[in-house]
């Protein structure tokens, strides 16, 4: 019998990665699950997971801290022993991140330093800590948004940030390549959840500007977001590397 798959996703007690966490299960993989403060939320999910007849774990991570990140690596090698009776695991989902919205000229000094911690330097050292624990072959899946693509105003500084993930993601793939892992980006676009305070799903006005510039006429929720994740993982697109595929259902097309 072969072994279940492993993926490691970064803030999946919640939103996109909750979904995500629930589809890759369904397809039959396993999951260690990050979240930053709400062990219950945390809880629920490993819970979901099991009922889908497949292993989890959950870990505290606070992302925008890399003077972590080193026993955090410590705990995913404990996990992985305890739990799988193995060293790796196969996939990396970095998609733990919080949303500011500001304007130019107010976003502040420490929003910035904020967004950085969380979306890109995080990012940069959470992958290269957990690199040793990532089997040959593996895949890495890096989230950005539809906001490199497109400028919606006090959006600077995160699509600044996100930006950056795709070049990264780019050299991640490059750099990886040697050991058969392929590195992707995946840019959502405006999705009901409580990211950002929620505000795409909860001001109708905001909802309603976004589903009339979106070509399939509605504002996406979760639930189309994580089968992207689980379908990149899939075998059938083991050949897709370095690419950003944006599932926005079009925006501002």
């Amino acid at each position: 019998m072969t072994a279940p798959t492993i993926a490691l996703i970064t803030g999946a007690s919640r939103g996109l990665g909750r979904n995500t966490a629930l589809k890759l299960a369904a397809q039959g993989s396993d999951a260690i699950l990050t979240y930053r403060s709400n062990r219950a939320e945390a809880d629920a999910v490993v819970a979901a997971i099991q009922a889908l007849g497949r292993r989890a774990v959950a870990l505290q991570l606070d992302v925008g801290d890399s003077r972590s990140f080193e026993a955090f690596a410590d705990q995913v090698r404990q996990a992985l022993a305890a739990h799988w009776q193995r060293t790796q695991f196969d996939y990396l989902i970095n998609n733990a991140g919080t949303g500011i919205h500001a304007s130019l000229a107010e976003t502040t000094e420490a929003q910035f330093d904020e967004l950085v911690n969380i979306h890109f330097k995080g990012v940069f050292f959470l992958t290269q800590r957990l690199l040793p624990l990532i089997a040959d072959g593996g895949r890495i899946v890096n989230v950005s948004s539809g906001l490199t693509r497109f400028a919606l105003p006090g959006y600077a500084a995160y699509a600044s940030m996100k930006g950056a993930i795709e070049v990264l993601t780019k050299y991640m793939a490059k750099e990886l390549g040697p050991r058969g892992i392929a590195v992707n980006v995946v840019a959502p676009g405006a999705i009901e959840t409580d990211f950002g305070g929620g505000a795409v799903r909860d001001n109708a006005q905001l909802n309603a500007y976004v589903a009339s510039q979106t070509a399939l006429g509605r504002v996406g929720l979760p639930d189309d977001i994580g089968g992207v994740f689980a379908s990149l993982l899939s075998p059938d697109n083991r050949w897709i590397n370095a690419q950003r595929i944006e599932a926005s259902g079009g925006m501002f097309v």
